[in-house]
């Protein structure tokens, strides 16, 4: 009897050790950690490298590449996966041929497209291209107001606001700048006639005299005869809204030339280095705007993008590094680099609550979303996205002094 029972005891003991032996080796363990396993992201740059705004793309290209750049080189993205961009032509006119440019980028199997830049080939990508296959576009400078209403299942979104309030502001600035009469041309296409229509009501609200509205196409040898119908219509200025690099341009040398017009009023595809280059002081009672912002961001971002290398002067290189930021946060936030997860999350990342960010914090952005914080990302052009995807946004008015652009204020 009492060798059962001190066998029983002996069992019990071993049991015992065993168990407590159990209990020290899990409990001096270290938890596995999730590792996001590392990879090469395919992201999808298109601009109209060639067409009516060839001077602006590459600063707008070489900005977006930079915040990929800065996303790859802190090792925070996705456990240290790194971006690939890969450009393609949108070429700002040819709807055919941006369409088939994205195309061919989605096909090769980008997870997301900053771009495209100008509105008509913009709502053709998307309606296109981009929405049917599920991938995720922000134009850095896509602005025609009929893009807000665009069908695009919360694929479409843009860091530049709608011309619906951009019209606006630039008959603002005409008002204020004591214009009585004025002229109107405008590129013919969704950019310029949605434009168009909000300039023209807003500058006849504001008791100015519209002489004439026409509409002139891109990519012409000559311009004489528009120059001709606006000269006889007259006006205090002529606005331009168009293109700097090809039409606007030349209607802008003709006017010159004959000597119709020596104000202009520009839109924001008119304004940039090209064509103070081409004109100087011929221009310096013009005036014009666009958007962007003169606030902490844009501030930061000038010296992240000098320090590049990258002139960030001219229209929408801040909105092209925004665009391509919230593509890398919304990945992070959602753990995928893959087109879902980005749509899923921009919103989430472009606006509050949460830590804000400026350029040049992507890293910190990174780091704080890996750890399950939130960010407000406010980049380098105050980003707040409305409840359709696009920048709520500033404005800043330019001026010409001594043959430059020079920012007058914001607005």
């Amino acid at each position: 009897m009492a060798e059962t029972k001190n066998k029983n005891i002996g069992i019990m003991i071993a049991v015992a050790i065993i168990v407590i032996a159990a209990i020290v080796y899990f409990t001096q363990q270290k938890p596995k950690e999730v590792v996001v396993e590392k990879e090469e992201i395919k992201m999808g740059i298109i601009l109209g490298f060639t067409g009516p705004i060839e001077s602006l793309t590459p600063a707008m290209a070489a900005s977006a590449e930079l915040a990929f750049k800065e996303a790859s080189d802190s090792g925070s993205l996705l456990g240290g996966s790194t971006i690939k961009a890969e450009r393609a032509d949108s070429t700002c006119v040819d709807s055919a041929a941006a369409t088939a440019a994205a195309e061919g980028l989605v096909s090769g199997g980008v997870v997301a497209i900053m771009g495209a830049d100008c509105s008509g080939v913009t709502g053709a990508i998307a309606t296109n291209v981009a929405v049917p296959n599920g991938v995720v576009m922000i134009s850095p400078s896509a602005t025609s107001p009929g893009l807000t209403d665009l069908n695009d299942n919360g694929y479409f979104f843009r860091t530049a606001p709608s011309d619906a309030r951009g019209g606006q502001v630039l008959a603002d600035i005409t008002k204020d700048r004591k214009v009585k009469s004025i002229a109107v041309t405008h590129t013919n296409n969704d950019y310029g006639k949605g434009l168009a229509d909000v300039y023209v009501a807003a500058v006849k609200a504001h008791g100015i005299n519209v002489t004439v509205v026409t509409a002139h196409e891109e990519g012409k040898g000559d311009y004489g005869a528009e120059v001709a119908t606006l000269a006889a219509a007259g006006g205090d200025a002529l606005a331009v809204l168009g293109y700097l690099d090809q039409a606007g341009g030349s209607i802008i040398d003709g006017s010159l030339d004959s000597g119709a017009f020596d104000v202009f009023v520009l839109s924001d595809g008119m304004i940039g280095d090209s064509l103070t280059d081409r004109f100087g002081n011929d221009l310096n009672k013009s005036f014009g705007s666009l958007p962007g912002s003169m606030g902490k961001g844009a501030t930061i971002f000038k010296g992240v993008a000098g320090g590049a290398g990258i002139d960030s002067s001219g229209p929408y290189t801040s909105e092209s590094y925004d665009a391509a930021a919230l593509i890398v946060l919304a990945m992070q936030a959602g753990g995928k680099a893959d087109r879902a997860t980005v749509q899923a999350n921009v919103m989430s990342v472009a606006n509050a609550p949460g830590e804000k960010i400026y350029p040049g914090e992507l890293k910190k952005a990174l780091d704080l979303l890996a750890s399950g914080k939130a960010v407000n990302y406010e980049g380098a052009s105050s980003v707040e996205l409305t409840d359709v995807g696009e920048a709520s946004g500033a404005f800043i008015e330019k001026e010409i002094k001594g043959g430059k652009f020079k920012d007058k204020k914001q607005r």
